[in-house]
């Protein structure tokens, strides 16, 4: 026995079954035309946004100065991405869906908060608020509000677009660092900028280590809440849960914001805004890595679970779920096919990844059995879309089986 996309029996796939069966068509590698279109427009619009940013930049810093601050933003940027790498290893996400990530942080997000923050300036100048109340409203209130707006719709325009490919959780993790790491590359140019116009290179190494040193993944922690609400709504919310899931975890990332920068205006001295540090954020960002690595491996134990589905009716053997499902054997893969010629290295990188895409597809079914509207769904006439793509990621699978064997 063996099981149809629903769940239900299924006779065990054979040499004699018949062409037609999807699964056993042609593999196609999946290049849809109007995602191409999609993602060249907003990379174009995204970059243009950057590139006004940095021109904005240079009208008050001059070009020297931009340079000096755009190579230091690179530094805790560089650890952001390491570290978004080591998270995105177990299924990689798509390089141009990543570059549109930063360029949209970097870009649109930062054009958005720009404009806001002239519109909060103007109103404060025509209602005649004192500054200091001012300054507050826009750091812990306005500032939060719509950067992590910005930011969060970011993710949500990657998980419209590319709805198959953003699979759960992890995925809107690192679509949500991705973005925070470009806004604050870009944020950071401006602060390592006026810190150096304002105080010269004092003030300028000062600010580099608050931001560059100390806090380089503050903006990542509070855009993941909203993409870690994301991926968990692309997994298991249904109906109206949806908006609220995503509502939810943009409340969080806009007072965790909040908190932050709220902080510098009641820990007015060195001492106590250290010990806040300490005690409040430095216990965050723990948490946050933990939480990371918990998902990390409850990712893995999902793709053994997945793909020991399928290994239970045949189309997989014990060994090749240890293979492809857990990180001993995706490492001793890739050590014996480094060693193979090229195509057949190819072919054991795209055997991991669609394997555990397949995994992932397996688990939206599963969910959707267990729903009681979506199993009403999948129960109509017509194949439902994570059906033919379970089916078209079957065919792959075959296909790069046999490559990796030759």
């Amino acid at each position: 026995m063996t099981l149809d996309p629903t769940g239900r029996p299924l006779a065990v796939p054979t040499q004699a079954t018949p062409i037609e069966t999807p699964v056993w068509t042609t593999p196609v590698r999946r290049t849809n035309s109007s995602t191409v279109v999609w993602a060249s427009i907003g990379i174009a619009v995204a970059a243009l946004a950057l590139m006004l940013v940095l021109v904005y930049l240079s009208t008050f810093l001059g070009a020297g100065a931009l340079l000096v601050c755009l190579l230091l933003a690179l530094v805790p940027l560089t650890l952001v991405i390491l570290a978004v790498r080591w998270i995105d290893r177990w299924e990689p996400e798509p390089r141009p869906a990543l570059w549109f990530a930063f360029l949209w942080g970097a870009g649109v997000s930062i054009v958005t908060a720009l404009v806001f923050d002239l519109g909060v300036q103007i109103v404060v100048a025509t209602s005649g608020v004192a500054r200091p109340a001012g300054d507050f409203t826009a750091a812990v209130i306005q500032a939060p509000l719509v950067e992590e707006t910005a930011k969060g719709f970011g993710i949500l325009l990657l998980f419209w677009v590319i709805r198959g490919q953003f699979n759960g959780p992890i995925d809107g993790v690192v679509y949500a660092a991705v973005i925070a790491a470009g806004f604050a590359f870009s944020e950071n140019i401006q602060y390592f900028g006026v810190a150096m116009l304002d105080g010269g290179i004092a003030d300028l190494g000062v600010t580099f280590l608050l931001r560059g040193v100390i806090s380089p993944f503050a903006h990542v922690l509070f855009t993941a809440c909203t993409g870690l609400a994301i991926g968990l709504a692309a997994r298991r919310a249904h109906g109206s849960s949806y908006l609220g899931t995503v509502l939810v975890g943009l409340a969080a990332a806009v007072v965790l914001h909040a908190v932050w920068n709220g902080a510098f205006f009641f820990f007015t001295d060195d001492a106590s805004l250290v010990g806040y540090y300490f005690l409040v954020q430095v216990p965050l960002f723990i948490g946050a890595i933990l939480a990371v690595v918990m998902l990390r491996r409850t990712e893995e134990k999902l793709t053994v679970q997945r793909l020991g589905d399928y290994a239970a009716v045949g189309w997989f053997t014990p060994a090749e779920v240890a293979m492809l499902a857990t990180p001993r054997g995706r490492r001793q893969a890739r050590a014996w096919a480094h060693g193979q010629p090229s195509a057949r290295r190819l072919a054991m990188n795209r055997f991991i990844i669609d394997a555990t895409r397949l995994a992932s597809v397996r688990q939206r079914l599963v969910s959707a059995e267990l729903h009681p509207s979506k199993r009403a769904a999948s129960a109509r006439p017509g194949a439902t879309p994570d059906q033919v793509e379970e089916a078209r990621l079957l065919g792959l699978l075959m296909s790069d089986r046999a490559q990796v064997i030759g």
